[in-house]
């Protein structure tokens, strides 16, 4: 076991020893090499010009790979550093974008609400400045199946009662049924729960337009026999007390109902009047 461990140790010193030798040797030789040159240089052999030339494109190629790296790694650095920056500015702008688009989004609401408010008021101006009509503007469009109702921004506080006619320019769209301090409620024509007596055509036929949860309420109690010609102008009759006799509503349609001249589920701002403060409605 000893002489084992013995035969290792002085096989690996001798690899040692050659190894030394050989770099010790390689060391020697480039020595020489490199004083032959110099002495050939020095004393002026024509063939040594083109070998150092070669020698020369070597080096300077061999300095040119070495130094590679260190002249990449600062401009990549940059560039990165380039690109992180450049990507922080696009999220930026991005963020600044959806602002802008949101703000324009707003400025557009509020116009096209500005042009609809001026247009009601420059076409209603006569009616406004009577002092039996008040102009509210619609919060909540309330629908179901058969029922039809909104809620307006003017209540007791405005003079509202209940029973008063609602009208969208000059033409009837309902009636309040529903009051509070600073807000109604108004039942539109269309309601399954809407009944108002009207009039209609040259003998002033007398009837009842009924909701039917529809865009077209209907006309009832027709005298008997009598039959509905299409496009006749239909208006409130005032039989009941609380419309104001003449009031438009529609025209008669072919199948007995009538097309409102309001379209009811685009309100935005109607009128109530103010005049029926005795009235309750029914």
């Amino acid at each position: 076991m000893s002489s084992s461990r013995d035969d290792f140790g002085i096989a690996f010193r001798s690899a040692l020893l050659q190894r030394g030798a050989a770099q010790k040797f390689s060391l020697v030789s480039l020595i020489i090499i490199a004083t032959i040159i110099f002495f050939l240089d020095v004393y002026g052999f024509t063939f040594m010009k083109p070998v150092r030339s070669i020698i020369n494109d070597g080096i300077y190629r061999l300095s040119l790979v070495a130094s590679s790296p260190l002249r990449f790694i600062p401009k990549a650095s940059g560039e990165l550093t380039g690109l992180l920056s450049l990507k922080k500015e696009n999220e930026r702008l991005k963020e600044e974008l959806e602002i802008f688009k949101t703000k324009e989004l707003n400025v557009e609401y509020l116009t096209n609400q500005n042009k609809n408010l001026q247009k009601i008021l420059e076409s209603e101006e006569s009616y406004l400045k009577k002092e039996n009509m008040i102009l509210s503007k619609v919060l909540i469009d309330k629908k179901s199946p058969y029922l039809r109702s909104i809620i307006t921004n003017r209540g007791s506080k405005s003079g509202v009662l209940k029973g008063m006619p609602v009208l969208d320019k000059e033409y009837l769209v309902g009636r309040v049924v529903e009051t509070n301090y600073l807000s109604s409620r108004v039942l539109l024509l269309t309601d399954l729960n809407s009944r108002i007596p009207v009039t209609f055509g040259d003998e002033t036929v007398q009837a009842i337009l009924k909701g039917n949860g529809g865009t077209r309420p209907l006309l009832e109690y027709l005298p008997e026999g009598y039959e509905i010609e299409e496009g006749v102008d239909v208006f409130t009759s005032g039989k009941d007390g609380i419309f104001s006799p003449g009031s438009p509503i529609g025209k008669t349609d072919e199948n007995g109902g009538v097309k409102l001249f309001s379209e009811t589920s685009q309100l935005s701002f109607v009128k109530i009047d103010l005049s029926k403060k005795n009235k309750e409605g029914f």
